[in-house]
């Protein structure tokens, strides 16, 4: 029987929202733990998020130099997402046997349980890295954890109308993320990334991420709050 690989994006808000959350990873790093014992054949890629880190740099780049460049501001962010990662792999090392994962297409082998990675570069969202890597070692399902615990039929900040979806097909999950990505656009999911994964028939999960029980739940195949799209 091949081996199972489930792929989370883990938010950086949910990593470090300001500061990093101890309290948070130990309950993470329980769960992964506590996952893989009970399933043999089970492996991870956990992609990490930049957070209040990446915010913060970000914002401090801006405002000693404000002519920076959209480029100089993206790779302050990336690098803000290794800092996290390498945390992460470190916190999960009896399982993680490869190095930080910094460019999704290269990877070739994924010997231990748990592979972690971080963001790639410029231009392409760390949504976009777990899709990859979902193709690359045949994961079925993207688990995407974040501040938020479903995605809405518009933006609820600014429309009374909008109203929480269980599920989506990826027809109807395009049309809210729209074509265009830009870094810190306001949407659930980068567009790229959810044309690549409705290619790919992909199932992605969005959950809220510090709700660890839900992500149980998720991982284990029983009911769960959330939004769920494909796969189609």
């Amino acid at each position: 029987m091949p081996d199972s690989v489930t792929v989370i994006s883990l938010g950086g808000s949910i990593i470090a929202p300001r500061g990093v959350d101890t309290a948070f990873l130990k309950g993470f790093q329980s769960l992964v733990e506590e996952r893989l014992a009970e399933d043999s054949r089970g492996k991870l890629i956990i992609v990490c998020g930049g957070g209040g880190l990446a915010r913060d740099y970000q914002a401090a780049l801006r405002e000693v130099r404000p002519q920076a460049s959209g480029d100089d501001l993206d790779w302050v962010g990336v690098a803000a997402t290794r800092v996290n990662g390498e945390l992460v792999r470190r916190m999960l090392r009896a399982w993680c046997v490869e190095d930080l994962v910094t460019d999704p297409t290269a990877p070739s082998v994924f010997a231990g349980r748990v592979l972690v990675a971080a963001g790639w570069k410029p231009g392409f969202s760390t949504d976009n890295d777990a899709v990859v890597l979902a193709q690359r070692f045949s994961g079925q399902t993207v688990i995407n954890l974040s501040n938020i615990a479903r995605v809405y039929s518009a933006d609820p900040r600014t429309s009374p109308d909008a109203r929480p979806l269980d599920r989506l097909s990826w027809a109807e999950m395009l049309r809210i993320v729209g074509e265009d990505w830009t870094p810190g656009k306001n949407t659930p999911f980068d567009p790229t990334a959810a044309r690549a994964a409705a290619q790919s028939h992909l199932r992605v999960v969005f959950a809220e991420g510090r709700n660890l029980e839900n992500l149980k739940r998720i991982l284990t195949g029983e009911e769960f709050v959330g939004t769920t799209i494909g796969p189609d």
